[in-house]
């Protein structure tokens, strides 16, 4: 059974604004000559890496909820220069919208079982066509 991670977003004011990051960030590896893996690096390296790429995926926590999410496609453990443990996520680049869910702040990361994990957005259309103001009072509306 698949597990996933949830994060802090930090710096990140809306969902837009990240798939705009991933974007710029592809766009500026490739004209660099480097590959446009998606990768998020965290010092904090995951025990259950199997459950993880079993269907796991990272939840953004986005100005005090979950918003988003990206499937998980590796994680790379390596030694950084002072011998310490570090991870590299692998991540697929594009966002799936999840419902909304309020979260606390934290640091690092958590995991996030199946059964607490949003589920995902299904409207008609691209979620990305509407505001991100007026796609959180639909939401609170129970209208999407």
């Amino acid at each position: 059974m698949a597990l996933h991670l949830v994060k802090l977003c930090v710096g990140i004011e809306s969902a837009e604004q990240l798939q705009s990051y991933i974007e710029h960030r592809q766009i500026m590896a490739l004209a660099a000559g480097l590959s446009d893996e998606q990768v998020h690096t965290t010092r904090m390296v995951p025990t259950r890496i199997d459950e993880l790429l079993d269907g796991g995926s990272l939840y953004w926590v986005i100005k005090g909820a979950i918003q988003v999410r990206q499937k998980l496609i590796d994680v790379r453990v390596y030694q950084d220069e002072n011998g310490r443990k570090q991870c590299d996520l692998v991540l697929e680049p594009h966002l799936v919208h999840t419902q909304l869910r309020p979260r606390r702040p934290f640091q690092g990361w958590r995991y996030l079982k199946p059964e607490d994990a949003p589920d995902d957005l299904q409207i008609a259309g691209p979620v990305t066509d509407i505001p991100e103001a007026m796609r959180k009072e639909l939401q609170e509306l129970c209208l999407i």
